[in-house]
């Protein structure tokens, strides 16, 4: 089925010139502009990767990126397809599954039964990976020139998109707060990393690029019990009255640091992109001493620059399906309570996919708790 204007553009992964796993979700917040190739051999490939390098300024990777897709397994070959960062990157669909989804391989009308035609096109996406335009591949000067007609990303829809998040002061108390940050100084943290996908099992993995943060798991049922019930009392029932979701479950108890010293932060990411994380549905972040350090603001990249930050005791609530960012602490140190919500069917999943777990993950993926009362 081609995708037309408005659709949401299919998330895929796909290997790359230097990443075997490429999860193209991530690169939301900016135009995106996908040539499937084809192979880079044909003369229209050929004329369209011209066409990009010669209009190379517009792909910063802030305001645009490009990526050329192609199905031909001689265009892996070194030197073939060369990335050029920032914003112009290869991806490989060798199947063709990808190219599919976009219409641009179809059934050849003459011959029904016969084998699939291969159109190579252009689709153009906006900010939050929706379709813009599709045109042949042949027509780079009409996809290049509505690319640079294009407003700034952050209002592409012709007016502010906020992002569906919950902003909720006065969850916890300031004593609470300083208990917490009391207990991470006491106990001292650890080095945080992410979980990742990587030859089906889901997997622990560090890298500071990424997320610089540490991270104290709590120990003491006294605090667990007072997170625990002011999230039940407070922050459950704004969920349900918004969302009309019944959460039941809540996963980790930790304090985050995000030092300014390390210029704390973690990049663009979903919560719920990997077997081991899928059950995750909602996301919260309560600010512990919000008026103590600078920097560290959430920003959801599919929405705009916009950035969001919760006062001392306050919470950020948003699903867990949303690209977020913890933008890099400048200044002081951000401490922040950080656990996830979902329900009786989320859990069942969770439980389900425990197979797919793999090294490393105890420390991100801690034993769930019952939120419900009683």
């Amino acid at each position: 089925m081609k995708v037309l204007p408005g659709d949401p553009f299919p998330w895929f992964t796909l290997p790359s010139t230097d990443n075997p796993r490429y999860a193209f979700h991530s690169v939301a917040g900016r135009y995106v502009l996908l040539g499937f190739l084809g192979s880079s051999a044909q003369p229209v490939a050929q004329a369209a990767l011209a066409a990009i390098a010669a209009h190379r300024a517009l792909f910063d990777d802030d305001t645009a990126c490009f990526f050329g897709i192609s199905a031909d397994p001689a265009d892996r070959a070194p030197g073939r397809l060369v990335q050029s960062l920032p914003g112009i990157r290869f991806l490989f669909d060798l199947d063709g599954a990808v190219a599919r989804d976009a219409g641009v391989v179809r059934p050849d009308p003459a011959a029904p039964d016969g084998p699939a035609i291969y159109a190579p096109a252009w689709v153009l996406l906006d900010p939050m990976l929706r379709v813009i335009e599709t045109r042949p591949l042949g027509e780079v000067e009409a996809v290049i020139a509505r690319l640079s007609a294009l407003p700034p990303p952050d209002v592409h829809g012709g007016t502010d998109i906020p992002p569906p998040v919950l902003v909720l002061p006065r969850i916890f108390e300031a004593e609470l707060c300083r208990a917490l940050i009391g207990y991470y100084q006491a106990q001292g943290g650890n080095p945080s990393g992410f979980m990742r996908e990587e030859n089906g099992k889901t997997v622990g993995v560090f890298d500071p690029a990424m997320k610089r943060r540490s991270d104290c798991s709590i120990e003491d049922q006294g605090l667990r019990t007072a997170t625990r019930a002011r999230i039940l009392r407070r922050i459950v029932p704004e969920l349900k009255r918004v969302h009309h979701f019944d959460a039941t479950r809540m996963e980790r108890y930790i304090v985050a640091c995000y030092d300014s010293a390390e210029r704390g932060h973690f990049a663009a990411h979903r919560d719920n992109t990997t077997g081991g994380t899928a059950h995750r549905r909602f996301a919260v972040t309560i600010n512990l001493n919000a008026e103590e350090f600078e920097g560290g603001e959430l920003r959801f990249p599919e929405y705009g620059r916009r950035s969001w930050r919760a006062p001392t005791g306050g919470a950020v609530v948003f699903s867990c399906s949303l690209l977020h960012q913890a933008l890099p602490v400048t200044a002081g140190v951000r401490y922040a309570f950080l656990p996830f919500l979902y329900d009786e069917a989320a859990a069942k999943m969770r439980e389900a996919n425990n197979a797919k777990l793999g090294e490393g993950v105890g420390a991100y993926r801690a034993a769930p708790a019952k939120v419900e009362a009683g």
